[in-house]
């Protein structure tokens, strides 16, 4: 399967820089493989397409304040630091991505704050723009963690060009987002509002939950023509027993199964069964789904547009 293949022509002024208004107006377009058709909705409509026993599985990771700005001793250059992941909480280091790289080596510090209370030192280099930090803050790990909450900035995806605002900590967030470690929301479930979760549990659809910490892959670019040489990032995964009891009843009970983004295609995809059902899985994953491909679980998916040869 070649990259060129998910080219297509993305016109600007047709990415949103803002949500909707209310989370479950945005629009829906629905596609019906058997019928071969393509009808158009506001996303509340969405409730039509499913009844009493069906399953929705939605991925209830929680977006952290993952991009952050300091300043380079000496120089006091403005330097971006995305934080990755946490490597060890102990020694407070941390994956990081830095921006401009070119100015960051190994033994350089940064000061981050107005009054400089917290600053990071240059380990390593992991990447080409990848580093290792060790944070050095005078506090207990709970202070720690509250100043990075405080000092850092809801991460949106790349092709939103404005700047943060206030409102963005709450709207890149799904409403049943649980626990934190993703840098960026699954964006499929952002369209999910209290009223809507409502009316489907009245109606009798059921829920699932997974845990998929969204990670880097996400924001990559893929680089190769031929899509099996493309290598995914790692991305941690949790598969509860819970989860694993309610998906299973419904595939025995031949309901429609309803995976609520890509991360939870991902996620379910990586833990199937030599029988087609799921099992419980706490590790990490770095499948990448392309065509030609049989799916096992989900018989449906809800899904935001994709930029052009994107992941």
């Amino acid at each position: 399967m070649k990259l060129s293949k998910f080219k297509f022509d993305l016109p600007e002024e047709l990415l949103a820089e803002y949500p909707a208004e209310n989370r479950d107006e945005s629009r829906l377009m629905v596609l019906d493989r058997k019928k071969k058709t393509i009808e158009h909705h506001t996303f509340k409509e969405i409730i039509n397409y499913f009844d009493e026993g069906d399953l929705m599985i939605l991925n209830n990771t929680k977006v952290f304040p993952a991009r952050m700005y300091g300043e380079k001793e000496k120089t006091g250059a403005r330097i971006e630091v995305f934080l990755l992941r946490e490597l060890n909480a102990e020694s407070r280091l941390w994956d990081v991505l830095v921006d401009p790289a070119r100015k960051i080596r190994i033994g350089n510090k940064l000061f981050f704050g107005d009054d400089e209370s917290l600053v990071a030192e240059v380990i390593d280099n992991t990447t080409s723009r990848g580093r290792t930090l060790r944070f050095l803050y005078d506090g207990s790990y709970e202070e720690f963690r509250q100043k990075l909450e405080e000092l850092g900035e809801t991460p949106l995806p790349k092709y939103i060009k404005r700047a943060v605002e206030k409102e963005d900590e709450d709207r890149y967030q799904t409403i049943y987002a649980k626990h934190e470690g993703a840098i960026a929301a699954p964006t499929a479930g952002l369209h999910f509002s209290k009223h809507l979760m409502k009316r489907l549990e009245i109606k009798g659809i059921d829920f699932a939950e997974i845990t998929l910490h969204v990670g880097l892959g996400t924001f990559n670019p893929v680089e190769v023509e031929d899509l099996s040489k493309h290598k995914m990032d790692s991305e941690r995964l949790i598969i509860t027993q819970d989860a694993v009891d309610i998906v299973n009843r419904s595939i025995d009970q031949k309901r429609r199964i309803c995976a609520v983004g890509t991360t939870v295609m991902r996620g379910i995809e990586s833990a199937v069964s030599s029988n087609n059902h799921l099992n419980t899985f706490n590790g990490w994953t770095n499948k990448f789904i392309f065509p030609p491909y049989d799916f096992s679980i989900a018989n449906c998916m809800v899904t935001n547009f994709h930029t052009p040869k994107s992941t």
